[in-house]
């Protein structure tokens, strides 16, 4: 059940905390940040290659790497992360939360398109991706490349980070009476469709495209390949898919099956539309369809999607044993949260920053159209 006059702040709202001091950053946040309902992140000028990953529970993030660091560098002129290994890097940012607000983070789709695995971390603080509110304090966030190694920067986005009163998301009730006046889901020609909700009725379910359509023709998704050159991360365009990445054909009978450990980029087999006044995060649909992550990113600002729909990418990587989909399977969860407002600046409509909108299955903005 949300919270009476709960919501998530959106650009505006997010320009306030910076002027007042609850967002800061010695060198001053850039306009280019703020998204719809998020705020992009920095990476700042040092690395800490750390023995393990943590939770700073009962104690500051800066304790905890005086006992974890096996050595520091600095991240200025760019600098490599190899794939396998686990960095903490102090962000640009830090935060003095007003009372009522508390923080939210996760990957930005770019990061989890390249199976690039980051967390948020906070001062004295039992859970990843979450910042309490009154917090105040350093922000700093885990980073694991999965698949590639990879070239990063001192000012690079890695993760956002987005800012709410009290609990957003939308009930039962509510979701019904969005799905009565407007559609949110739509198939590959761009017809409203009505699927039911999850069970608890506060969630849409969304399935896995395996099979050609006129969107996404006859290559259904991507592999990554296990021995790479450094893929770089500061660089829009660069680089070649085929290098990275290997197509994966449509099966026959639309059926798949994906192998422990390897990582892969699908795409949903419905389009979604965050209507303006409404954000929406990607949840796993069922622990116990599999041992198998479904996404790494799924933050969807308002207007995304808009007017008939958007794919979202899917970052899937099974653990444990192969395992067998099949197209139009249910694969996720589509939950949404009510905005405080409406964003100035839309999804989709700024040009900046909306790599995404219109999408089919595309790979990150790090890549040349195939």
């Amino acid at each position: 059940m949300s919270d009476e006059g709960a919501g998530i702040l959106v650009d505006s709202g997010i320009r306030n905390l910076i002027a007042s001091g609850a967002i800061r950053a010695e060198s001053g946040v850039d306009p280019s940040q703020v998204q719809p309902a998020s705020l992009d992140l920095r990476l700042g000028s040092r690395c800490h290659r750390v023995r393990t990953g943590f939770l700073p529970e009962r104690c500051t993030v800066a304790e905890r790497l005086e006992e974890l660091t096996l050595f520091t560098f600095d991240l200025k002129n760019g600098a490599i992360l190899e794939r396998g290994h686990c960095y903490i890097i102090p962000l640009l940012e830090s935060l003095k939360l007003p009372e009522g607000i508390h923080a939210a983070s996760n990957p930005k789709s770019s990061t989890g398109r390249l199976d690039v695995f980051t967390r948020l971390l906070a001062d004295c603080t039992d859970r990843f991706e979450t910042v309490p509110e009154g917090y105040e304090g350093p922000l700093y966030l885990e980073v694991v490349p999965r698949s590639f190694t990879i070239r990063v920067r001192t000012g690079l986005c890695l993760n956002q980070c987005r800012f709410l009163r009290g609990d957003p998301s939308l009930d039962e009730g509510a979701l019904r009476a969005y799905r009565t006046e407007t559609p949110l889901l739509y198939d590959d020609r761009g017809t409203p469709l009505r699927p039911p909700p999850t069970p608890d009725g506060s969630a849409l379910t969304m399935g896995i495209a395996l099979a050609p359509d006129s969107e996404i023709g006859e290559i259904i998704g991507w592999r990554a390949r296990r021995y790479t050159e450094v893929l770089d991360m500061t660089k829009e365009g660069a680089h070649d898919p085929a290098d990275f990445f290997e197509p994966i054909p449509a099966p026959r009978g639309g059926r798949l099956i994906v192998e422990p450990e390897e990582f892969y980029i699908f795409a949903s087999k419905e389009r979604v539309r965050i209507p303006r006044d409404l954000a929406a995060v990607m949840a796993p649909y069922d622990t116990g369809i599999g041992e198998l992550r479904t996404n790494y990113a799924g933050f969807f600002d308002n207007g995304f999607g808009e007017p008939e729909g958007t794919r979202a990418v899917l970052e899937v990587r099974p653990h444990d044993v192969p395992f067998l989909v099949e197209d139009g399977q249910p694969f996720f969860q589509l939950r949404f949260y009510r905005s405080l407002g409406i964003p100035e600046n839309p999804y989709g409509t700024s040009g900046k920053g909306s790599h995404y909108q219109g999408q089919a299955l595309k790979l990150s903005k790090h890549f040349r159209d195939p």
